[in-house]
């Protein structure tokens, strides 16, 4: 075994007093000592430690294996390594850090594609080759671009955590330089310089009445584990609010009936083939919010690469330009190591954390959240520890708890009071589509929107495939002062007759099934077409068309009226099957009022002869 303990790491002692004790999988477990003074080396939880397999060739690089430490018993802990463990043995030593697992934080961050520990994969490709080597690192930002930093603060200003000193331009966007959020207390702008720098070139210097002098840097560090918004929250630097008003997606179906607020959380369940994808894509594009976080944590390798491929190309419709132009995207695929497929969730919470403290409205998407559980089920069991329902870990409901509650609605208590907003979706893959199992039930108890897909609406081409009559949204209620103000008063009242008629159709067709349509009234077979009106033209959405793609909050209100002064119509003087044609003829009318672009002459067509069959009704 080759010996790394050399005269040459001997003049930082401390940080090569550590050894391999024993391997399992992705976990090993190291031993510290103490040195000749009686010193033993401190451990802390969820410091990064670095694994120097000691077996290699004589031509082969030293490889360094990031490491997160889980637990710490006396002079031995536990940590999970972000890479695969081939070649570790007993003996090797680990290099020890009092550092906490952390990202980089600064402009450059948008439009890149990060692994979940945010090496750039861009860059690696390109240095390293398609097929990444173990225990190789990248600076995260590029440390050789320059930045146009401009002061917004002079020297003598008087600040705190988290205030703005200046602000540099990252694409379309005003990337705000702040004080670090962990810096306690009042501080001083002793000098600030405007200018082209770098990143890791000093721009400000603060001062306190102490006399401690900090310098500020473009890009600052902070760990993964802890939240930025609780974290100014603490400091009297911040308040949280409630929601107030909705996440406009333009999707019909989840801006109607089951919205999503912007700061607010929401999930997505459903099986293989039900449209999880496409659904993520469509709500990441047409969203009203300014930067989108796409978080791959285990999906498919097939279904992220797909991912990396279309933003890049893909028209963002807010600004002219591409999706990945707002967009960062953290990928960790299935076939990667679980440890990274854990980290991976909070590396893409603590950047949508850091643009919504600047002031911005940043959208999340986990997918999937299954595979990050499964993953802490794997770590856990690694462990040891005591497991829970179907051996996921005991802590699995404050876990995915501690993740979701990091969402919300900041306000800076800064001179402007700036307000930004995080929104999480997380998707869900449960195995066979059974909504009862643990992972499912803890994201039920933590969201307040639940988007339930279906594999029997997805068969029949229902799209977007979601259950009207499984999903449900708390945030209909809480909003109701913004939908009174903003579309129509009583707009939750008349969306609530909406699905009920949804679930007495349902019913209705359920009778059918036995009865058939002569074992049902003719006013019930009329409440049934009605029904299957509305999830036809409402409801159902078709993505690759480019007008239905994408419905604007106005369009929505005018369509839903629309389709409610018709359902206020009982047609009189008809038998069952002309009714059936009847309505038949409305869905077509109704679809090609959707395809149609508004306003316009084809719509106007439409629309009449609608209003036409409403007047003869």
């Amino acid at each position: 075994m080759v010996d790394l303990f050399s005269s040459e790491l001997q003049s930082d002692q401390h940080r090569w007093q550590a050894r391999v004790l024993a391997v399992q999988d992705g976990l090993i477990t190291l031993e510290t000592w103490a040195d000749e003074t009686g010193i033993s080396p401190a451990l802390t939880k969820n410091a990064v430690v670095h694994v120097l397999p000691s077996r290699r060739g004589p031509d082969e690089r030293q490889e360094r294996l990031k490491a997160e430490i889980l637990r710490i018993r006396g002079n031995r802990a536990d940590a999970q390594v972000f890479e695969s463990t081939h070649g570790v043995g007993v003996g090797d030593w680990v290099e020890l850090s009092d550092e906490l697992l952390s990202v980089a934080l600064g402009p450059g961050l948008l439009g890149s594609v990060y692994d979940g520990l945010q090496n750039p994969l861009n860059d690696l490709a390109v240095q390293y080759g398609t097929f990444l080597p173990r225990g190789v690192e990248l600076p995260a930002l590029d440390l050789q671009r320059l930045w146009l930093f401009k002061p917004v603060l002079k020297s003598g200003s008087r600040v705190k955590a988290g205030h703005v000193l200046g602000t540099v331009t990252e694409g379309r966007f005003e990337h705000r330089i702040m004080v670090p959020f962990d810096l306690s207390g009042d501080w001083e702008v002793d000098w600030i310089r405007e200018g082209s720098y770098r990143v890791s070139e000093v721009v400000a210097q603060l001062q306190n009445q102490a006399g401690q002098q900090h310098a500020i840097h473009m890009q600052q560090q902070w760990p993964i584990r802890r939240s930025i918004s609780h974290t100014l929250v603490a400091q009297s630097q911040a308040q949280r609010l409630y929601p107030q008003q909705p996440l406009v997606t333009t999707l019909r179906l989840i801006d109607t009936f089951f919205p999503i607020a912007k700061g607010g959380t929401g999930c997505i369940p459903g099986p293989f083939g039900a449209g999880k994808t496409v659904l993520q894509g469509l709500i990441a594009r047409y969203s009203d919010v300014d930067i989108v976080i796409i978080v791959a944590c285990g999906e498919r390798a097939g279904e992220v690469v797909e991912t990396i491929q279309e933003f890049p190309s893909m028209p963002d419709a807010r600004t002219g330009g591409t999706l990945m132009d707002r967009t960062i995207i953290i990928c960790n695929t299935s076939s990667m190591p679980v440890a990274a497929r854990e980290a991976s969730i909070y590396t893409g919470v603590t950047l949508a954390e850091y643009y919504q403290a600047m002031g911005f409205d940043v959208l999340l998407i986990a997918d999937s959240t299954s595979r990050w559980a499964q993953a802490m089920r794997e770590t856990s069991g690694r462990l040891e520890e005591i497991p829970g329902e179907e051996a996921f870990p005991a802590y699995l409901d404050s876990a995915i708890k501690a993740v979701y509650e990091r969402a919300g609605v900041l306000q800076r208590q800064d001179q402007q009071e700036t307000t930004g907003t995080f929104t999480m979706i997380g998707t869900v893959s449960p195995a066979g589509g059974n909504f009862e199992e643990p992972v499912t039930q803890s994201t039920l108890a933590t969201v307040k929107t639940f988007l339930g897909l279906s594999t029997e609406r997805a068969y029949r081409r229902f799209y977007p495939a979601i259950d009207p009559l499984l999903s449900w949204s708390r945030y209909l209620h809480q909003l109701q002062p913004w939908f009174d103000q903003h579309r129509e008063a009583g707009w939750v009242e008349r969306v609530k007759a909406m699905l009920s008629l949804l679930a007495e159709g349902e019913d209705i067709e359920r009778m059918m099934t036995v009865t058939g349509e002569e074992g049902v009234s003719r006013e019930n077979f009329i409440r049934f077409l009605q029904a299957k009106l509305v999830d036809s033209v409402y409801l159902q959405q078709d993505a690759f068309d480019a007008v239905d793609v994408s419905t604007p909050m106005p369009r929505q209100q005018a369509l839903l009226g629309l389709l409610e002064t018709v359902l206020a119509q009982q047609p009189t003087g008809l038998d069952k099957a002309q009714l059936r044609d009847d309505f038949t003829q409305l869905v077509a009318w109704f679809k090609n009022l959707n395809y149609s672009s508004w306003p316009g002459p084809e719509y106007d067509q439409f629309e009449n002869k609608i209003l036409s069959w409403i007047s003869k009704a």
